[in-house]
């Protein structure tokens, strides 16, 4: 895939702050070569990171959301608050979302710290059907900003990536290109 960020002006006064947040918690994942893929990307012009402990976040209890919130849930709201924008790429488990990725968010629910985050969303499985929907509602609940292209599924995900990582799907490709490009504009 050639470099999309060749295709848009991306002219800003300094490297915003792009956070990966991985629903995938399996090393070798479809989802993860999808995140390292975007991240060769966007490294150039943006700072990219993937945040790497969503299986360390305390299990969500509300009676621990006021000031006795876990300092995994801090580090967690943080990284969220700095970065100029947010991509999430998961996987689907038995029609719903990953468990770690649904606890972290949960955690975010009685903040206001997606309020209006650039926000793009991939679910890439072998169906994604319900956890794609089910995603999709939940950051627009929390008031993520998600652009018309920002949101995508790719389905038989394992037959659209090759040994080396690589997108082989023009199809997927295309909608990958899109999402980048509708996201940049978000982050502005």
């Amino acid at each position: 895939m050639e470099n999309i960020i060749e295709q848009i002006n991306v002219n800003m006064p300094h490297k915003k702050k792009i956070l990966f947040l991985l629903g995938s918690t399996k090393s070798s994942s479809a989802n993860k070569q999808i995140v390292l893929l975007l991240m060769q990307q966007l490294a150039d012009s943006f700072e990219v990171e993937i945040y790497d402990s969503l299986d360390k976040i305390t299990h969500f209890n509300p009676d621990l959301d006021n000031e006795l919130v876990p300092d995994s849930v801090t580090h967690f709201r943080q990284a969220i608050e700095q970065a100029d924008g947010v991509i999430i790429c998961t996987p689907e488990y038995v029609f719903s979302l990953p468990g770690v990725l649904k606890n972290a968010i949960e955690w975010l629910v009685s903040t206001t710290i997606y309020t209006d985050k650039p926000t793009a969303l991939i679910t890439a499985s072998s169906s994604g059907e319900k956890a794609h929907e089910s995603l999709n509602l939940v950051m627009k609940t929390i008031g993520a900003k998600i652009g018309n292209h920002s949101s995508i599924l790719i389905k038989s995900v394992k037959s659209k990536i090759n040994a080396n990582g690589n997108i082989v799907d023009i199809d997927t490709q295309k909608l990958i290109e899109l999402l980048i490009i509708d996201f940049i504009k978000q982050i502005g």
